[in-house]
C-alpha cells in the first residue's frame, strides 16, 4: 500500500492539467491511466483546439470572443440546457488558458479559415492533440509527478464522501491518497450501457476515441454516493465515416461536408435542415440524428462543385456519373434517391453563396428546409459519404461545484473528491456540444481541481 497527497486517475487532458496544478501547488501527485504509454491520453490524442474567451485579437486568434459572446453560444447549442454559474465560471477562467496552456509547453498554431469559421474562437494546437499531450507529460513529469500506465482502477474505498483509496486491478494494490481528482472520461465505450438508454440501435454506434472509457470510475463515484448530473441519453456524438473502426478512428473519420449537399436516410429521404447554422455550432448534432434513422445509417449527398470545400475524411467519397447510379452503390432506391434531390433542386432560391456566414442560398416550401448553403445538386460526377453516428463522450457525469468539488447525493460537498473533464461535462453540456469545449471543460476544471485537491491535501 502507498499513499500521496493527490491521486489522479485519468490520462488525458483534464488529468494532466490536474497533476501539474496540484505539483505546482507542492502536492506529490500520482496520475493512474488505464492505458500504456502509446495509447495514453483517452480522448484528447484525437482534439486539435480549444474554445477560449479572449477580449481582443492575439498571434493565434483574429479578434476577440468576450465573455458573454461565448455564454450566448453555449446557450445556442445548449438549448439553455446547463448550470449557469458553473458554465460562466468555466468561461471566466477559460480567458488564462490561452497563457496557462502555453506556460505547460503547448504550442499554438496560428489561426485557421475556410469551413471551419474558428479563427477568431478557438485556439489550435500546433502538432495536434498528441502534441500537446506529449508536453503536458513532459512538464508533469519534470515537476515529479509519477505516472503509472496500464493502471486501471477497479475499485474506489469511500466512506461518508470522503475518499479513502483505489484499488489498481491488475495487482490488487490499494492506493491510499488525501484528495482524490477523477477524470477518468464518460462511458461511451461501454456499448452495454449505452445501449440501456439506446437499445439495440447503440450497436451501429461507433466511438471515435479509446475503447477504454467504459464508465468505471463514474459508477464508481455514484454507487458511493456521489451526485450524478446529467442525461444519460445526451453525448456529443458526429456523423462520421460509417467505413470508420469501432474504436479510435478520431477525427479523421469526421465528415465536414453535410452544409454543401444533402442528408438522406436508408429510404432516400431527407431529415434536417442541413444548412441550419454555422458547421462548429451544429455539427454535433448530427450523431444523435443519424442514429434516430433506420439502421443508424445516412448518406451525405453531394456534387463536383463541392467536392473541394472541405476537409476530406480518411476515405475517399463515393463516387457516379448520375444520381442513379450513385444510389446503386449505396444500396439505395435510384428512383427515391432521385426524386429526393429532383425536389431540393426545384426548392432552392438562388442567393448568394457563402459558407463563412449565414448566407441567402436556401430552399422555399421544402419540408425540411435547407436554411442556407442550398444550392442546386446538378453537376456531375455526384458523390456521397454513407455516415453512422460517432460517440466522442458521454454526459452523465458526477455533479461538481465551483471549486471542482463533487457534490453528494445528499447535496453537501465531498470531503476530498474533485472531477474535471468528460466525467463531469454533464454540469456544463446539458445537450448538444459547440467545438473545441470539451477541451475547455478539462483543462479548466482541471487546473482548479488539481489546485483545489493540493490545497484540500495540505489543510
Amino acid at each position: 500500500m502507498s499513499a500521496v497527497d493527490v491521486l489522479v486517475i485519468g490520462g488525458g487532458n483534464a488529468a494532466l492539467c490536474a497533476a501539474i496544478a496540484a505539483s505546482r501547488e507542492g502536492a506529490r501527485v500520482l496520475v493512474l491511466e488505464a492505458s500504456n504509454a502509446f495509447w495514453r491520453g483517452g480522448n484528447t490524442r484525437h482534439t486539435r483546439n480549444m474554445r477560449c474567451a479572449h477580449d481582443q485579437a492575439t498571434e493565434i486568434l483574429t479578434g476577440p470572443y468576450f465573455e458573454d459572446e461565448f455564454f450566448e453560444d453555449l446557450l445556442r447549442v445548449t438549448n439553455g440546457q446547463t448550470d449557469e454559474t458553473l458554465a460562466r465560471h468555466m468561461i471566466h477562467e477559460s480567458k488564462e488558458m490561452l497563457t496557462w496552456i502555453a506556460e505547460q509547453g503547448v504550442r499554438w498554431q496560428p489561426s485557421l479559415g475556410g469551413t471551419l469559421s474558428l479563427g477568431r474562437t478557438n485556439a489550435f494546437f500546433l502538432g495536434g492533440g498528441r502534441a500537446m499531450l506529449n508536453a503536458l507529460y513532459a512538464t508533469a513529469e519534470r515537476l515529479g509527478v509519477e505516472i503509472r500506465y496500464e493502471a486501471e482502477v477497479t475499485d474506489i474505498e469511500i466512506d461518508d464522501g470522503m475518499f479513502l483509496s483505489a484499488t489498481i486491478g491488475s495487482t490488487a494494490e490499494r492506493i491510499e491518497a488525501r484528495s482524490l481528482v477523477a477524470a477518468a472520461g464518460g462511458f461511451e465505450s461501454n456499448i452495454e450501457w449505452l445501449k440501456r438508454y439506446w437499445g439495440d440501435a447503440a450497436d451501429n454506434f461507433i466511438i471515435r476515441g479509446t475503447s477504454n472509457n467504459k464508465g468505471t470510475i463514474l459508477k464508481l463515484l455514484l454507487d458511493n454516493g456521489v451526485q450524478e448530473v446529467g442525461d444519460p441519453t445526451q453525448c456529443h456524438a458526429v456523423a462520421i465515416d460509417a467505413r470508420a473502426p469501432k474504436y479510435d478512428g478520431g477525427i479523421i473519420t469526421r465528415l465536414d461536408c453535410v452544409v454543401f449537399g444533402i442528408v438522406v436516410n436508408k429510404n432516400a429521404q431527407r431529415f434536417y435542415d442541413e444548412g441550419e447554422d454555422i458547421w462548429p455550432k451544429r455539427y454535433a448534432i448530427w450523431g444523435r440524428l443519424v442514429a434516430a434513422q433506420p439502421d443508424q445509417i445516412a448518406y451525405i449527398v453531394f456534387d463536383a462543385s463541392s467536392l473541394t470545400l472541405f476537409m476530406p475524411s480518411l476515405y475517399p467519397p463515393i463516387q457516379a456519373p448520375t444520381i442513379g447510379e450513385l444510389a446503386q452503390k449505396l444500396g439505395l432506391d435510384p428512383a427515391a434517391l432521385q426524386g429526393t434531390v429532383s425536389a431540393f433542386n426545384e426548392a432552392v432560391r438562388p442567393g448568394t453563396f457563402d459558407y463563412k456566414i449565414l448566407d441567402d442560398c436556401r430552399t422555399d416550401g421544402l419540408t425540411p428546409p435547407k436554411s442556407h448553403w442550398a444550392r442546386r445538386i446538378e453537376t456531375g460526377p455526384f458523390y456521397a459519404y454513407p455516415v453512422r453516428p460517432g460517440i466522442t463522450f458521454t454526459y452523465l457525469g458526477t455533479r461538481v461545484n465551483k471549486d471542482a468539488r463533487m457534490v453528494m447525493a445528499d447535496a453537501r460537498p465531498a470531503a476530498n473528491m474533485f472531477a474535471a473533464g468528460e466525467i463531469m461535462a454533464g454540469n456544463v453540456l446539458g445537450e448538444g456540444y459547440a467545438a473545441g469545449i470539451g477541451m475547455t471543460i478539462g483543462a479548466v476544471f482541471g487546473r482548479i481541481a488539481g489546485r483545489e485537491a493540493a490545497r484540500n491535501a495540505r489543510n
